[in-house]
């Protein structure tokens, strides 16, 4: 559904998102979290248009589900803390190595289908067929994406260690 010009869920928005943000940041003290809240209410809003519309104060609950939506992820977050003191701080994954880095860099140059089915079979280490369970895909999608994502893969890296040489050679002539 989108949202329109005298739609309910719209004149609403315009009439107290704002509000809402403002109240909901005094519940969590959170800015980001309270935009985040009013934003999920009004999400589950446009989920249930018929719904909203017969509502008697829409506003009221819009904000119910607004906190309701914080003090879920509040507990969570919560839970998950005191999973994370258990266990330990998390493993180094931040490798700052520059052909990381380069890696890194590619990969994000490649289309989605490609990066997911590259960084799942080769980083994550899963076989073909768990790839292709995992992304919702036939095995034949999955391997022709690992194919054109190592020729695309390749291809960005080279022109990468092209322009890196190039560079390079430049700051020897300055020197």
């Amino acid at each position: 559904m989108t949202v329109s010009d005298g739609d309910p869920i719209s004149e609403v928005y315009a009439g107290c998102f704002r509000r809402l943000v403002v109240q909901l940041y005094a519940v969590t003290g959170d800015l980001n979290e309270a935009q985040e809240a009013v934003q999920e209410a009004f999400t589950r809003a446009l989920a249930a248009p018929r719904h909203f519309a017969r509502l008697e104060n829409p506003e009221a609950w819009l904000r119910r589900v607004a906190v309701n939506v914080a003090r879920s992820r509040h507990r969570r977050r919560r839970i998950l803390d005191g999973l994370l003191r258990r266990i330990g701080p998390p493993p180094a994954v931040a490798d700052r190595a520059p052909e990381h880095l380069a890696l890194l860099a590619a990969l994000r140059g490649l289309p989605d289908g490609q990066r997911h089915a590259l960084a799942l079979h080769y980083l994550v280490d899963l076989p073909v067929d768990e790839v292709a369970a995992t992304l919702g895909v036939s095995a034949g999608t999955v391997k022709s994406r690992l194919s054109r994502g190592r020729q695309a893969l390749a291809a960005l890296l080279t022109d990468s260690d092209a322009t890196t040489s190039t560079q390079t050679g430049r700051a020897h002539v300055r020197s």
